[in-house]
């Protein structure tokens, strides 16, 4: 198996904790990461579950929470058939105000050899994707008032299990 890396930064002006409140805020995803869905609880050994894709293509992504620092950071290991590895999101607060946001992946490719090809066509794509959801969650954490209810319910596994 083949692990590969690939890391987003996004600049917010909000505080580290409002951007980690939404962050974390599992239903709250669809509305920042562009074709996910997600569902999950918090702190150490937490399931949680994304779907990915649009309509009924896409994947299930199960993972589990690993590491939990409350307003600072959370480590995920992916656990699915598809998505193997770990991931992270990391708040640090910047001197000036603010903070920055990191979301790193290291994804064990499926399929061999494949897999390595495919990384070479999906990893700038999946790269971007990262950017953008980052820098909508940086948009949402600035606007104000309180932080947005949750876009759905976690709940049953069709809020974000895709189809069946």
């Amino acid at each position: 198996m083949s692990r590969v890396a690939i890391h987003a930064d996004a600049v917010s002006s909000a505080t580290p904790d409002r951007v980690f409140a939404l962050l974390v805020d599992w239903p709250l995803h669809e509305r920042w990461m562009p074709f996910t869905r997600a569902e999950g609880g918090h702190g150490v050994g937490a399931d949680l579950m994304a779907w990915t894709g649009i309509g009924p293509v896409g994947f299930r992504d199960t993972m589990v929470i690993t590491e939990w620092t409350p307003g600072r950071r959370v480590t995920v290991r992916h656990t699915g058939r598809l998505v193997r590895g770990e991931a992270f999101f990391e708040v640090t607060p910047l001197a000036e105000g603010g903070c920055r946001v990191r979301w790193m992946e290291g994804i064990d490719l499926p399929f061999g050899p494949l897999g390595r090809i495919g990384w070479l066509a999906a990893g700038p794509v999946i790269g971007f994707f990262l950017r953008v959801g980052l820098r909508r969650l940086a948009r949402l954490a600035e606007a104000p008032g309180p932080a947005p209810a949750s876009a759905g319910a976690a709940g049953g596994a069709d809020s974000v299990g895709g189809p069946e």
